[in-house]
């Protein structure tokens, strides 16, 4: 790709950041260091500054497929027949291999499960994957076990039929009972590893929350999705100046309540069968975690 750069004395790498869809500025470094970046067919210093009117010529390597294992790893399954599978994601399971997370993922285990039994739509490295959830988040995600299920389950995720809600606790109390968050999500504009409320290039993100119950500095609520953007519960909860306890990212970044992650759960998923036509809905309990911290904020009453 050929980026123009518009003005003087800018770090390359923060303005390739911002103005390369897709890249992160860690990936932009790396490419620099690797020589994938040229000015005038001549490779830029990672430190170097940007000149005024200058095309900055990036090339981004394919990336070599690496074959997944299938590995043995206990699965929560909560429902499962020919065509679909909804599982229970537990805290710290990566859904699918990327950078740093080479096995020991969702796929690694479903693929042990399921054998050739999944659809290959999203690719090798995602066979089944219609949807993710992040690493620290619980709870149930949907799995298409053929290309059929699969394309029938994408379009009720883009007409919003495929109904997702989640559990969270967030710091700080609402007057009202229930609310609508609506405001887009894009990239961080100056920390490409983050997602946030953005005016420019953002993607239409709704969410509709209700309060369960208020425990004075906290409150615990059930929020469900209407778009289902990268972090959206997150990046909304902490737009209103109400993040979720314990998220790393979004939230103060400090342990607390004795937790070690983000309060965040896929409680509930209700969703039209691809075959039968008819509306299912599978639920699962609060891990214990979470359970545990809601009877500690009872207590503390």
């Amino acid at each position: 790709m050929e980026l123009v750069a518009q003005n003087a004395g800018e770090r390359v790498d923060i303005f390739l950041a911002r103005e390369a869809s897709g890249l992160t500025r860690s990936a932009v470094q790396r490419l620099l260091e690797q020589g994938f970046v040229t000015l005038r067919g001549v490779p830029v210093k990672k430190n170097a500054k940007t000149e005024a009117g200058a095309v900055y010529c990036v090339t981004v390597p394919e990336v070599r497929e690496v074959e997944i294992a299938a590995q043995e790893l206990p699965l929560d399954i909560v429902f499962e027949d020919a065509d679909v599978l909804v599982i229970n994601k537990p805290k710290n399971m990566v859904v699918h291999p990327a950078a740093g997370h080479s096995d020991g993922t969702l796929v690694n285990a479903l693929l042990h499960h399921c054998g050739d039994s999944l659809s290959g739509i999203n690719g090798e490295k995602r066979p089944g994957i219609v949807h993710r959830i992040d690493k620290d988040t619980t709870g149930l995600l949907i799995v298409a076990k053929n290309d059929y299920a699969h394309q029938a389950l994408a379009e009720q995720l883009k007409d919003h039929t495929l109904r997702r809600t989640y559990e969270c606790l967030v710091h700080g109390g609402f007057k009202e009972d229930s609310g609508t968050v609506s405001a887009p999500i894009g990239r961080h504009p100056t920390d490409r590893k983050k997602m946030a409320v953005v005016q420019r290039n953002g993607r239409e993100a709704v969410t509709h929350w209700e309060v369960i119950a208020r425990y004075g500095q906290y409150t615990h609520l059930r929020c469900r999705l209407e778009t289902g953007r990268t972090h959206q519960i997150r990046v909304h909860m902490a737009y209103l100046n109400h993040p979720i306890v314990g998220d790393p990212v979004y939230g103060s970044g400090r342990a607390e309540l004795g937790l070690t992650t983000q309060c965040l759960h896929a409680q509930a998923l209700t969703f039209v069968h691809p075959r039968t036509g008819r509306e299912v809905t599978v639920t699962c309990p609060l891990p214990d975690d979470f359970r545990d911290t809601l009877l500690k904020l009872q207590r503390m009453g």
